[in-house]
């Protein structure tokens, strides 16, 4: 059986699923390629306000295809430069794209499986589920702007450690350190996943649109600039017709109706 991702839609929220049951969902180019076309197809449909991206099974993610690997091995340094690029174009993707991300991790979440579900705006996990940087663990680097997001959300002691090391992490402590946002049953992220996006699509999407793109450029932006920027958000939603049904339903105490 190929690797594949699937999509379905929930209500407002598409779901992209990793199919490659074989090898606990390893990833691939033809699944970064196919990540990519979904968010762009997402991205300008009014039906979709959210995005869940989750494993088939029992699994999130198990990372690279070792065997793959190994065969890249023999082939021009450039085969495998193409692949991990193909995978950045989705990571890249994921973080501009401007509707609310979440990741529904359950079972293992490893190698270039975490860097993705970090790429995620929301991390939903269940409890049983484990995560590791598992790159170091077979001579090799990360990839997938893993480093780049735990050097942003981490203390560089524990990014070095998770980098480094190899070292499993849990949920819990994934939680406590900010890096999930909800911890779940076993078995129950994608409810809780769903759950969750639904309360985003119940907001106004532009807003969504506005705080992802603030918060992405907060990163690199000087204060004056990230100032002039909230500023320049703010104005263009109240005067959005969101922002007037909005302050209306609240003053008039009853639930927005969003477009």
């Amino acid at each position: 059986m190929s690797a594949s991702l699937k999509s379905h839609s929930h209500g407002q929220t598409m779901v992209l699923t990793i199919s490659n049951p074989e090898h606990r969902n390893a990833l691939g180019p033809e699944i970064y390629a196919a990540g990519v076309e979904a968010l762009n197809v997402a991205e300008s449909s009014p039906e979709v306000r959210s995005v869940v991206i989750a494993g088939e099974g029992s699994h999130f993610c198990a990372g690279g295809n070792l065997q793959r690997l190994l065969s890249n091995r023999q082939q021009p340094p450039e085969v495998q430069a193409q692949s991990i690029e193909s995978l950045h174009n989705w990571i890249e993707t994921i973080r501009a794209f401007p509707k609310p991300v979440i990741a529904a991790v359950e079972g293992a979440c490893a190698g270039a499986g975490f860097s993705l579900a970090l790429a995620c705006d929301l991390l939903v996990a269940a409890q049983d589920s484990v995560f590791v940087m598992a790159y170091s663990n077979v001579g090799l680097s990360s990839d997938g702007g893993a480093t780049w997001s735990l050097a942003r959300a981490l203390p560089r002691a524990t990014a070095m450690q998770l980098l480094m090391c190899g070292d499993r992490i849990d949920a819990a402590r994934l939680q406590t350190l900010g890096v999930v946002n909800q911890v779940c049953a076993s078995g129950e992220a994608m409810a809780s996943a769903l759950a969750l996006a639904e309360k985003l699509n119940s907001r106004a999407p532009n807003a969504m649109a506005s705080i992802k793109e603030l918060v992405n450029e907060a990163q690199t932006a000087p204060l004056h600039t990230q100032l002039a920027a909230e500023r320049d958000h703010f104005v263009r939603n109240l005067h959005h017709a969101n922002g007037g049904e909005g302050i209306s339903a609240f003053l008039e105490k009853r639930r927005p109706g969003y477009r």
